[in-house]
Formats: structure tokens, C-alpha cells, sequence
């Protein structure tokens, strides 16, 4: 009888014990919940009020806003420098257009406090000396702007807002820019959908039910929607630039270092191998190079040493001389879907009638160094990172789910099922579980390999005498968001040029065409496999999508990079 007495008090007090557990499970997931869905409401409000702020029934005004909206980042800085403009007159013009254009796209976290009392302040001044004197510029979520918080997507750090503002934006400011919206991101940034359960989803301005690609997503969707002329975002396997491919417009990767990082928020901080680095967006090519020659300048150099001290050099930039141009159209770990291999076709032939040399030129191990090197080092840790420091006690996005899974699914587990697929889909098979790196030596190993394999890379461009290289922008043109997290893969085009730390754009030159849609229904990808599938399933009737290739130089040859994508912006205007 005592033992029964026993064993029935031992059980009562486990069951109780499992549900205070559970019921502290449910309590914590709802605050979370709760936390988010306030601040996304206080987010909403504050951009409502400042679109009530600017909104106007003058017509005189609003065809004044029209024509300043319709102007390039060059022409909007010049009639601003020269008094033709007033910096209230150009902020509230953006102000309206952005918040307008947010209740459809959902692309814009919160309003800069500050942005009019910033461009009062410049309309006071007598002197107008920055190159980008009144010019509003759209600004990332991961990016530090003092005052205001740097979410990643979670809600842990919704109260602590940053104490100074990242090094780019401090610059920005010192040239007379006014910050004045921040932009949506993907949770912890690892993803081509844009959607976290602080702000929600942000969908594609060209076609809705497409994502408008990750992690600068809502930077490409505000200026596509044109409600920004200058966005910064960052980009780690394509971040800066998938967006912009995506959305149609231009996105920038300099080489690391080129631009300061320093505050701009990362999701696997310490990460090593894939390079991360600022970038920009924006409606051509001239306005990167502008907002490039603005951010080079003593202040970026003083502020952050780490920075290497060399000005935007001009005249590299306006070169006419004819460049020798490599060129390939396919990586062997995702095959191009029909419109974005046409895409280099065409760009190439282009260029030669324009009296360009292209060289067809093959990046050397192209398996090797998209699994064996990018994508395992990117996930060296196994998600522990982002894991632990952002998603712990946190809402997972629905976008995210099935990547996490992957990222962090045991090593014993990714063996064996990469042992039953590969007869069936040897290439899911080695992403799966080829060589993961589970010891500091294998990754220190692998970081060797990386070295090694570099100067490969440039060994092959130094042998074909190369100036700069022409490819895809990415595997496909705008997936669905639901896809996104499974299709990784298809980043081999701009996470490659992470791995390797080259500067790379992406320009717009064509769309998805019905004979594209038609040849897809016989693309067979790397062997029709799962990826190869869902690629197809996901790009089917996207008639009408941007579609642009990728514009590459060597390190530091930023200015050669970027003269390569206005020569491509200019002999095939979209």
C-alpha cells in the first residue's frame, strides 16, 4: 500500500511538474507573441502618421513630387546642391511615396525619427557641400541607426535600441543624406523570402505572390515601388544582390572591407570562409557609383581604420577603352532556368557588337566549391549561432522552418538519409552530408582549402587575361515565398563571389518571356531531381519577371565592376 501511495505521489508530481513546464512554454510563446504583433501596430501607426504628415491635395505640390520622384540619385543631387530643391521639399515627397507604397508591399519597419528636424537642418545651412546634401536614403533593419532598435526579426531586442549610428550611416549624414525609413528583412537574414513575425511579409512589387528575395528584400521592393532613390543593405551569399535581381533593380557587393561593416548586424556573427559586406541598391548604375564615391571619403577611412583608405577612382569608372570580358552561362551545382541563361547570351552578344572581347571561362570545381567550400562553411557551426543568439525562446518564421531544420538537423541523421538518396539525387546527397566539417582542425582545414582554392580561381582569370566576368544573377528569377527556404541552392551565382570576396552587381536586362515559360516544361536542371523540381514548380508562368545577370571583378576593382554593369544598363535597357 505505501509503495502504491508511492509511486501515485511521485506520478502527481511529475504530471504537475510537465505542466507547469509546458504551461511556462505557453505563457513565453505568447508574450513573445504579444510583443511582436504590439510593435508591429506601433510600427504601423508611426508610418501611418507620417504619411498623413505629408499627404496633399494640392495638385501644384503633387505634380512638384512626381517630377522629384521620377529623377536619378545624379540629377536629384545636383538640383538639391544647387537650391533648385529643398530637402523638406524632397524628404516629404519620399515620405509619401514610401508610406504609400508600404500598405501594399509591406516593405518598411519603421520611420526615422528625426528625418524632418535633419532636413530642416540642411535647408539652414548656407553652405551645400555634400554630395548627397538633402538626398533621403532608405536604410536595412540590420543596419544601426542610433536610437532605434536593430531587430533581426526577433522580438529580444525590440528595448534596447542602438547607441550610435553604424559607420556607413554616420558618413551618410557627414554628405548631407537624411535616413528617413529602415527596411524589412528576412528572420535572422539566412533567406530569399522577406517575412518575419515582428513585420510581417514583404511581397514582390512586381507580382505579389513572388518573393521579393532576402535578406535585403524590402530594400528592393521600396525601389522598385520607387519609393527610395538609395537604399544600404548587406549581402553574405547574395543578399544585396538577390533582391535586386528579383525586383529589377541594381544591387552592389564591393569587397569586403571596402565599406565599413561596423554596425550592421549579422546572423552568424564570427562566421568565417563566406565574406560578408554593405551593399547598395538602387534604380541604375550611376546611382551606386555615386552613392560608392560618397561613402569613400576621409570620414569612412577615420571612422573605421579597418577600411583600406582609397577613394572612388573615376576615371576607372568612365574608362571607354574595350574590356576583355569572361563569361559563362551555367555552375554545375544548379544549372540556370531558360530565361537566365538567355539573359548572358544576350548581354554577351551585346557587348561584343559593342566591340568588347568575351572569353568563355569556366570557374574551376564548381562543386567543390559551392558544398565542399561555401555552403558548408556558411553552416560550420551547424546553426548554433543563429540558433542560440536569435531564434532561442523566439517565434520561427514559417519561411525559415524547413532551412533551420536542415541547418541543424544532427550529422548522424544528414548521413544516413544522404546515404539512401544518393543513387536517386547524388546532388542532394552531397549537400546533405559530403564532407561536413565537425572539428575546429576540419574547419581550419576547410578555411586552407578556401585559400587554396582562390588562387585557383584567379590562376584561371589571370590565364584568359580577363578585365572583368560576365554570369547569372542567380538560378531562377523570383520565387514563391514558400519555397524559398529549400532552394539555397539556386545562390551558387552569388555565393560564390562571397567565398571568393570579389565585388559583384547585378543588372536588369530582360524579363521572363512565354517561349522561357515553355521551355521549362523540358528543363531537366542537374538531373530533374528534387531541387530541379521545386525550381521548376516555383518559376512556372513567370512570364513577366525581372531577369538580370552579373556583372564581376577582381578585389578591390570595384569601379571596373561597376563600369562593366553600365556598359551592360546601357546596350540592353530594359
Amino acid at each position: 500500500m505505501d509503495i502504491a501511495n508511492t509511486s501515485t505521489a511521485v506520478c502527481s508530481v511529475l504530471a504537475g511538474v510537465l505542466s507547469c513546464y509546458v504551461g511556462l512554454k505557453v505563457y513565453r510563446r505568447q508574450q513573445v507573441k504579444k510583443k511582436a504583433l504590439k510593435k508591429r501596430e506601433e510600427s504601423r501607426r508611426a508610418l501611418q502618421d507620417v504619411l498623413r504628415s505629408v499627404a496633399t491635395d494640392d495638385q501644384p505640390t503633387a505634380a512638384k513630387r512626381r517630377e522629384i520622384l521620377s529623377l536619378t540619385l545624379p540629377q536629384l543631387s545636383q538640383q538639391l546642391r544647387d537650391g533648385q530643391l529643398s530637402a523638406v521639399q524632397v524628404l516629404q515627397a519620399f515620405q509619401e511615396k514610401a508610406t504609400t507604397e508600404n500598405q501594399k508591399l509591406n516593405c518598411l519597419t519603421e520611420p526615422v525619427p528625426g528625418a524632418l528636424a535633419a532636413a530642416q537642418g540642411l535647408d539652414a545651412e548656407g553652405e551645400k557641400t555634400g554630395l548627397l546634401h538633402g538626398v533621403p536614403v532608405s536604410i536595412k533593419d540590420n543596419v544601426d541607426i542610433k536610437g532605434m532598435a536593430t531587430t533581426m526579426g526577433v522580438t529580444k531586442h525590440l528595448d534596447t535600441p542602438a547607441d550610435e549610428d553604424a559607420v556607413i550611416v554616420q558618413v551618410l549624414k557627414k554628405q548631407g543624406a537624411v535616413p528617413f525609413v529602415k527596411t524589412n528583412i528576412p528572420q535572422t537574414l539566412l533567406s530569399m523570402a522577406c517575412s518575419n513575425p515582428v513585420f510581417g511579409e514583404t511581397v514582390n512589387p512586381v507580382d505579389p505572390t513572388r518573393s521579393p528575395g532576402g535578406s535585403s528584400g524590402g530594400e528592393g521592393a521600396l525601389i522598385r515601388s520607387g519609393g527610395s532613390v538609395l537604399g544600404i543593405g548587406s549581402d553574405i551569399a547574395g543578399s544585396a544582390r538577390i533582391p535586386a535581381h528579383f525586383c529589377g533593380v541594381f544591387g552592389f557587393k564591393p569587397t569586403a572591407y571596402r565599406l565599413s561593416p561596423k554596425g550592421f548586424k549579422s546572423s552568424s556573427p564570427g562566421q568565417q570562409g563566406v565574406v560578408s559586406a554593405p551593399g547598395l541598391l538602387a534604380r541604375d548604375v550611376d546611382s551606386l557609383a555615386l552613392g560608392m564615391k560618397t561613402l569613400l571619403v576621409p570620414d569612412m577611412f577615420q571612422l573605421d581604420p579597418l577600411v583600406i583608405p582609397v577613394p572612388f577612382r573615376q576615371e576607372i569608372y568612365e574608362d571607354k577603352k574595350p574590356m576583355r570580358i569572361g563569361y559563362f552561362t551555367t555552375l554545375q551545382s544548379c544549372p540556370p532556368t531558360p530565361s537566365m541563361g538567355r539573359a548572358v547570351i544576350m548581354a554577351k552578344e551585346a557587348l561584343e557588337k559593342a566591340g568588347h572581347t568575351l572569353v568563355a571561362f569556366d570557374p574551376p570545381d564548381q562543386m567543390y566549391a559551392i558544398i565542399d567550400l561555401a555552403l558548408r562553411l556558411l553552416t560550420s557551426d551547424g546553426g548554433q549561432t543563429f540558433n542560440t543568439m536569435w531564434l532561442k525562446d523566439e517565434i520561427v518564421d514559417e519561411c525559415i522552418k524547413s532551412q533551420i531544420s536542415l541547418m541543424t538537423m544532427p550529422y548522424y541523421l544528414r548521413r544516413i538519409v544522404s546515404f539512401l538518396l544518393k543513387p536517386i539525387w547524388p546532388r542532394i546527397s552531397r549537400s546533405l552530408s559530403h564532407r561536413l566539417l565537425g572539428s575546429i582542425y576540419e574547419l581550419w582545414q576547410r578555411l586552407v582549402e578556401r585559400e587554396e582554392y582562390i588562387q585557383t580561381f584567379l590562376a584561371e582569370w589571370k590565364e584568359k587575361e580577363l578585365d572583368v566576368l560576365l554570369c547569372p544573377a542567380f538560378g531562377m528569377p523570383a520565387c514563391k515565398p514558400e519555397h524559398a527556404g529549400r532552394l539555397i541552392i539556386a545562390a551558387s551565382y552569388t555565393i560564390l563571389f562571397n567565398l571568393l570576396n570579389l565585388p559583384a552587381g547585378v543588372v536588369p536586362v530582360t524579363m521572363v518571356t512565354e517561349e522561357d515559360d515553355m521551355l521549362l516544361d523540358d528543363w531537366q536542371g542537374y538531373g530533374n531531381d528534387l531541387f530541379d523540381r521545386l525550381i521548376r514548380k516555383t518559376i512556372k508562368g513567370a512570364v513577366g519577371l525581372p531577369v538580370s545577370v552579373q556583372c564581376v571583378a577582381l578585389p578591390w576593382q570595384e569601379e571596373k565592376c561597376l563600369r562593366l554593369m553600365k556598359e551592360v544598363e546601357t546596350l540592353c535597357p530594359v
